[in-house]
């Protein structure tokens, strides 16, 4: 990739680049799903944690749990969680634009003072679209959508997945690129927080040596 393809995958619909990762271990708790799907969400989380050669751990010790991960049929459920509104600010509102747009997710994060990922919250509304998806597909693109601060836009008209092999042995990765950049950006000599678009340079320059 080259740096003209990687900046719009930072730049926010204001025009600011912005490329942030997480500053601390990401301790992931799930909330709707059975046991077969729980398992499904923390291996796709654990395998993109380790891609980037960051961590993972047992309890945030400011926030208990710091990746919060919801499945639903109605945005209106979420407007009877505990505590959820102290989280999310402007929660009411926010379902009931959620609703209005018919959207099926939403991620929504929290930064440390520096600007690195302090938490994320993943809402996943389970529409027919979702529903019909496989739960370690689904898991896997969640997990690289918050393993880093993309632009909204950045997985609108092409998914962050990509299908290996053919027929029955077919498996769902990563697009090649895309782990790429989650390596190069977790690398320890990059900032947890770029806001200049020369990070796309930086960027582009270790995908070019990986």
């Amino acid at each position: 990739m080259t740096p003209e393809d990687i900046a719009p995958l930072f730049t926010r619909a204001d025009g600011r680049y912005l490329c942030a990762r997480w500053g601390r271990p990401i301790v992931p708790v799930v909330f709707g799903v059975e046991d077969a799907t729980l398992s499904s969400v923390k291996g796709a989380i654990e395998a993109v944690v380790a891609l980037a050669g960051h961590q993972m751990a047992e309890t945030d010790p400011e926030l208990g749990a710091n990746l919060m991960i919801f499945f639903f049929r109605d945005w209106a459920e979420l407007g009877g969680v505990p505590n959820l509104d102290r989280l999310i600010p402007d929660l009411p509102p926010l379902l009931a634009r959620l609703q209005a747009q018919g959207a099926n997710q939403y991620r929504a994060f929290r930064f440390d003072a520096d600007g690195a990922i302090r938490a994320a919250f993943v809402f996943l509304r389970m529409d027919a679209a979702l529903s019909v998806l496989p739960a370690e597909e689904l898991a896997l693109a969640q997990a690289a959508q918050v393993i880093l601060l993309w632009s909204e836009q950045a997985f609108a008209n092409r998914s962050p997945l990509a299908r290996a092999g053919t027929g029955a042995q077919a498996t769902v990765i990563l697009r090649p690129e895309i782990a790429g950049l989650i390596r190069a950006a977790y690398d320890p000599a990059m900032p947890a927080v770029a806001q200049d678009p020369s990070h796309a340079l930086r960027l582009a320059a270790r995908l070019g040596s990986g």
